[in-house]
């Protein structure tokens, strides 16, 4: 039997006018990028039309359906659209008819295979080579200059990575990690020692760095990033397969301290100025340090009659403005609002606290880079007497080191192949995942003082009237503040321990430095305050990370008592994705959480992926969106016929 395929082949080329051809209800393919379309007009301005169009009779005499070449065409008319071709440009074309119209489409659409990106660069090099720009290789094919130079910068790769990935023992992201550094031999280094289960992106980046520096490190976003880096004379390495504005490294470390340095000195002119008995400079400084000073208040201004009568005008207009508000509401302009807002901004300006020249004459401030990159300035500090140490000087911070467990795909035909699929967690997954949960229940726990109460009162119980009932408590009363950071994968990119750490820093400008004056402070404090202080250390002692071999189940379950209490919304906190989870599964893991989230359907999928990280791109985006999450990171819903944890969460919640 002749194909429908022969037979085009072997019938005559024909000439038919671009505004006599319409797309073919028949064709196969529905959908396009728009910016395909425009990287194909720009290769036919540049080079012509390189294959033909498959047509067909339409009803409207003289004119063509176009079965086979349907982007083709749109490339054709965007051109004409432009005026780069006139409306009656001749295309070639070849004819078939109505029945043989779907298989022809079909085809050419699923035997269509996109250009490996080794043989691209090749290409484009070789354009380079005849001193073609980048900027025009770019126009003729429709891609951008960053793409052209994406593909360019494989050069940088070790020819045996690259031959790796031509045989298909590699994914592209893979070889786009390599492109950080230009030693060859150090690529090929790399590549032997790794694992292949630990073969990444990430790790191969981080370990071909070297000494070089991350644009997302804090120094180099406390001069301004990496942009700026380089204005001020210093070498970088751009990563041009990371889609994070500005990418790549900072190349001399000298350099970058020496910027760093001179921001902070400048800033410290500016506090120096004030007047104060001293000023310090240090690349850090956060409210664990505060311990070691005894920290000096702003006293309220004594203010003449002249402003004392102005804030009294000014208050009494801002009291009429909220009358008339409430009553008329405020135009569309917001002008009424806007005038409350100048009011409050000038009324603090007049009420401001200030430093007296006493207290400035006996205390300092330092000047330093805080946790995120940014300017901070501790004002009122005054030195610590003789014998009085911080805790990092007296050595009591906890130190902790992880360990981390990578779980290897199960062989095939061994007997896991046959049993019931089962999400394994290893120990390193178990401490990440569990440690971020707790990381959620402690910002949550700071933000509802009244569960706190009860979770407090509840821990001091058990200790009092049940001494050997400690265990079934998640509170580490003492007070202890275990280190969680340890535990996660990727501490600096969690949520909740961000805003935990913004919360622990306001609260550190708020208490006297001096621990003797501390009851005093205290005492002074509204009910809400304390309150709302308790919260915060509470959430301190929250600890729910499974570490292996531990033997704190019940403590773990009673933290889910708190998290029912607190109605913990864990979906905000964490999102199971490839980086954050799935990756650190084995295959059969990875299948047995997407059945678990999306049903055995979606499961089939997983397991026909050719490599694990194929399941593991598949999964992230088989789960998006679902709301699903991993047992050791939820908070399981309360039972109503719990006996005493459900007295537990009654009471909180009423």
């Amino acid at each position: 039997m002749t194909s429908a395929i022969t037979a085009i082949d072997a019938r005559p080329e024909t000439r038919i006018a671009l505004d006599r051809l319409s797309p073919d209800p028949l064709n196969v393919r529905k959908t396009y990028r728009t910016e395909s379309i425009a990287e194909l007009a720009a290769s036919i301005k540049a080079v012509g039309l390189l294959k033909n169009l498959v047509v067909r009779k339409a009803k409207k005499r003289g004119h063509f359906y176009v079965s086979a070449g349907g982007r083709r065409l749109k490339a054709l008319n965007l051109l004409a659209a432009a005026g780069d071709l006139a409306p009656d440009y001749a295309v070639r074309a070849i004819e078939c008819t109505a029945a043989e119209a779907v298989e022809i489409s079909l085809a050419e659409n699923v035997t269509a295979e996109a250009m490996n990106p080794v043989d691209e660069f090749e290409a484009y090099s070789a354009l380079v080579s005849d001193r073609v720009p980048v900027a025009e290789i770019a126009a003729r094919f429709g891609k951008t200059d960053a793409y052209i130079r994406q593909r360019m910068a494989l050069a940088r790769v070790s020819p045996r990575i690259l031959d790796a990935y031509r045989v298909g023992e590699i994914e592209f992201d893979i070889v786009a990690a390599f492109t950080v550094s230009d030693d060859h031999a150090r690529q090929d280094e790399v590549w032997a020692t790794l694992s292949p289960w630990n073969r990444h992106a990430v790790t191969i980046k981080r370990l071909l760095a070297g000494n070089a520096i991350s644009a997302t490190d804090r120094r180099v976003a406390f001069v301004g990033g990496l942009a700026a880096y380089e204005a001020a004379g210093g070498p970088v390495r751009r990563d041009l397969f990371d889609a994070t504005p500005a990418a790549g490294y900072a190349l001399d470390e000298a350099f970058l301290e020496r910027l760093v340095a001179d921001r902070l000195e400048a800033q410290a002119e500016t506090v120096r100025a004030e007047g104060w008995a001293w000023v310090e400079v240090r690349p850090s400084f956060d409210w664990q340090d505060l311990s070691g000073f005894q920290r000096i208040d702003p006293q309220p201004v004594d203010l003449t009659d002249e402003q004392s009568a102005a804030l009294d005008a000014l208050q009494a207009e801002r009291d009429e403005l909220e009358v008339l508000l409430d009553a008329e509401g405020d135009d569309e302009a917001g002008t009424g609002e806007a005038r409350i807002e100048a009011i409050d901004a000038q009324v603090a300006a007049l009420s401001e606290s200030r430093f007296t020249p006493a207290d400035m004459a006996t205390s300092g401030a330092i000047v330093a880079m805080d946790y995120y990159g940014h300017i901070a300035f501790h004002r009122g500090l005054r030195r610590p007497e003789a014998g009085i140490r911080s805790d990092r000087e007296a050595g009591t911070v906890p130190a902790g080191a992880a360990t981390d467990v990578q779980d290897r795909d199960a062989l095939p035909g061994s007997d896991a192949d046959s049993a019931p699929a089962t999400v394994t967690h290893s120990a390193a997954l178990l401490a990440d995942l569990t440690a971020q949960k707790t990381a959620a229940l402690r910002i949550e726990l700071a933000h509802n003082p009244d569960v706190a109460l009860v979770a407090v009162v509840h821990a001091m119980l058990l200790n009092l009237i049940y001494p050997y009932a400690i265990v079934k408590t998640a509170l580490e009363l003492r007070l202890v503040n275990t280190r969680i950071e340890a535990a996660m994968k990727d501490p600096e990119n969690n949520a909740a321990l961000a805003d935990f750490a913004g919360m622990a820093e306001n609260y550190g400008h708020t208490l006297p430095g001096d621990p003797a004056d501390l009851w005093e402070h205290l005492s002074g404090l509204s009910r809400e305050e304390l309150l709302n202080l308790l919260a915060f250390a509470a959430a301190h002692s929250v600890n729910a990370v499974q570490q292996p071999h531990d033997q704190r189940e019940e403590a773990r379950a009673q933290a889910n008592q708190i998290g029912q209490a607190l109605a913990v919304d864990m979906g905000r906190w964490f999102t199971p994705t490839g980086a954050t989870y799935f990756q650190h599964l084995n295959r059969a893991g990875i299948e047995a959480a997407v059945t678990e989230a999306k049903g055995a359907d979606a499961a089939l999928k997983v397991r026909a992926a050719a490599k694990k990280s194929e399941a593991v791109n598949l999964a992230e985006r088989l789960v998006a969106g679902s709301g699903w999450l991993p047992e050791p990171v939820r908070v399981p819903a309360p039972e109503a016929d719990q006996a005493d944890g459900g007295v537990f969460y009654r009471m909180a919640a009423e």
